[in-house]
């Protein structure tokens, strides 16, 4: 079993900026979604974690290593799907792969090559394997993007807003992959969007203004707002009367159509009540004050 502990995390930049708030988090092997808005201070904290930059004060142990002070030790651990995976044209899936391998410190051939054959079958591209990557489809090119990360079997995946782009069928392939791997490791999900953490994730912390203002177990959280959500269909004029009288959590348009949202303990006039989903509880999350 892997573990990472941050334990009172803050990074502040030189302009005076704190990106990361006093942060604690323990991460065992599954997946977990850290769910925010973009400037919640996602970026800052995996960039902290893998060790591309050092808090201000605070510590992270991974696997009960200080891995502020050996940063390396993670680096040899860490698996990492970046939103945009760029690959060099004219170069095969295999040979790109082998080259990654080599960058990685797999200096083995024949070690090399068998992992590089099984992580094109687990992504299902090994009939592939000759083709130049810039050729793939989005779906195939996050494949792909899972077997660079996987290589050196690493112990703790970091993916970046992974499904974006993909068409239905390519994410519901991808989350599955996901799921697979995340049996034997830590998989930590940076994403904004909350479907792919509702599909996939057992755990789930919300980040916002640097901090982690909720974190545990979707159904355990969305089971707060159990008849407290309500929505109801409104005219453009009346939005603002809206805002000023409930505790508007979201707006979206529904057939052209105004429909709002609201948090309230009481049943609201003309309102209907809604079953509360991860969305409800991620949108009331950012509108409660720290």
């Amino acid at each position: 079993m892997n573990t990472l502990s941050i334990n009172n995390l803050n990074l502040t930049y030189k302009n005076g900026f704190q990106a990361i708030n006093n942060i604690s988090l323990e991460i065992k092997n599954g997946m977990l979604g850290l769910l925010g808005p973009n400037g919640a201070g996602k970026s800052s904290l995996m960039k902290t974690i893998v060790g591309l930059q050092k808090p201000s004060s605070g510590n992270i142990f991974f696997n009960d290593i200080d891995v502020v002070k050996n940063p390396e030790f993670i680096k040899k651990n860490l698996g990492f799907l970046p939103q945009d995976f760029g690959v060099y044209p004219k170069i095969s899936a295999y040979d790109l792969l082998d080259h990654i391998g080599v960058l990685k410190g797999i200096t083995d051939n024949n070690i090399r090559k068998k992992q590089i054959l099984n992580l094109f079958e687990k992504v299902n591209l090994s009939d592939f394997q000759d083709k130049e990557v810039h050729t793939f489809s989005g779906g195939m090119k996050q494949r792909f993007g899972v077997a660079q990360a996987l290589l050196g079997d690493p112990k703790i995946i970091i993916v970046d807003e992974p499904t974006a782009g993909l068409d239905p069928e390519e994410r519901n392939r991808f989350n599955i992959l996901l799921n697979d791997i995340s049996q034997d490791v830590i998989v930590i999900l940076s994403t904004h969007l909350v479907e792919d953490v509702r599909n996939l994730c057992s755990e789930i912390a919300v980040m916002n203004h640097g901090q982690i203002i909720r974190k545990g177990e979707p159904k355990k959280l969305m089971a707060e707002l159990e008849n407290k959500i309500w929505s109801r269909s409104l005219d453009q004029n009346n939005l603002e009367n809206f805002y000023t009288q409930y505790e508007v959590i979201s707006r979206q348009l529904i057939e052209r159509k105004h429909h709002i949202t609201v948090f309230s303990e009481e049943t609201p006039k003309d309102f209907m009540p809604v079953n509360p989903l991860l969305e409800h509880f991620y949108f009331y999350s950012l509108t409660q004050k720290p």
